[in-house]
């Protein structure tokens, strides 16, 4: 293996995957969290799909766009946790160069498109509050579906140059990736020539995709507050805004982590490695975990058809 780790080569046909660099005789004991966020993951995120599925009465836009959160939560978490487990459990470290491309493609896609999904709900609250009489006109089957598609194709396009860029390097420094998984920047860092193509474009993606997002969640909820304030009542008030709740707090649960893994790889030098693969890792691990606890306990309809699965 040292070997191949010092050998020139251009399109080397294998990485290795350290995990956690630094931490590596905590993997056994930092994998119970991580599989067990996986594990309700999973579990979670499935059962929001069997539920919607299974109850007529939920097929509606909300539920539509929650069932996206669910799919991309899933494929999320799955086109990394698996591999990160095995490499704490079975010293795993092996990953072909090919497959590496894939994961990297996988992971800004389906990352950035909970974003894009997180948007297309944030309009549904809009039009829901401000526009009640219109929402079942406006939001349509279609026009959910056509949401998804854009979403999807928006997300699949912008992630293409990460692997494409990566491929094109020339590797011959090492072929080891200090990270437990392949992120983009951690893999062209490997790179003996000038990235900066690849630093430009993820700046790039992260503002065109995440700062547009952000732009269109905050218009959304300053439109939102402002149809609530002028509600007569307290209790109206109070009532209306609930339904909020749950997205405002699967918006946090994404934006938070993401923005203090942003911070720490682009100011952080001065931070240990592994507190910098930790945070990737919480990153990709929160979202998946959190958002079917979220809406599972927030959401009324979903509370009462578990309650009636469990208990029937």
């Amino acid at each position: 293996m040292s070997d191949s780790n010092s050998t020139d080569f251009t399109n080397p046909s294998t990485f290795f995957l350290l995990g956690i660099p630094g931490l590596e005789a905590a993997h056994i004991w930092i994998s119970i969290p991580f599989c067990a966020m996986y594990v309700i993951a999973v579990l979670g995120n499935f059962t929001i799909l069997f539920i919607v599925k299974r109850e007529p009465s939920l097929h509606g836009p909300m539920f539509y766009f929650l069932c996206m959160l669910a799919i991309t939560d899933l494929v999320m978490s799955t086109s990394t946790l698996p591999k990160m487990l095995s490499i704490f459990w079975f010293n795993s470290r092996e990953i072909s160069f090919s497959a590496c491309l894939t994961q990297m493609y996988f992971l800004h896609c389906f990352s950035e498109m909970e974003s894009g999904i997180l948007v297309a709900m944030a309009f549904d609250r809009y039009m829901a509050i401000c526009n009640p009489l219109r929402y079942s006109m406006t939001l349509t089957n279609s026009v959910v579906a056509k949401i998804g598609l854009a979403v999807v194709l928006r997300n699949g396009i912008l992630a293409l140059p990460y692997p494409l860029l990566a491929r094109q390097w020339p590797y011959c420094r090492t072929n080891i990736i200090p990270h437990s998984y392949c992120v983009h920047i951690a893999v062209v860092k490997l790179a003996c020539a000038d990235i900066r193509i690849s630093s430009y474009y993820g700046l790039f993606d992260l503002f065109s995709v995440i700062g547009i997002d952000v732009l269109f969640i905050t218009v959304s909820y300053t439109l939102i507050l402002r149809a609530i304030f002028r509600l007569p009542t307290k209790d109206a008030r109070l009532k209306t805004f609930g339904t909020c709740i749950s997205h405002l707090c699967a918006i946090l649960a994404l934006y938070i982590p993401d923005f203090f893994s942003s911070i720490t790889q682009r100011f952080g030098h001065n931070v240990a490695l592994h507190f910098h693969v930790l945070m990737a890792n919480v990153y990709l691990l929160m979202p998946p975990m959190l958002n079917p606890i979220i809406y599972g306990v927030r959401t009324k309809q979903i509370r009462d058809r578990l309650h009636k699965l469990f208990t029937h």
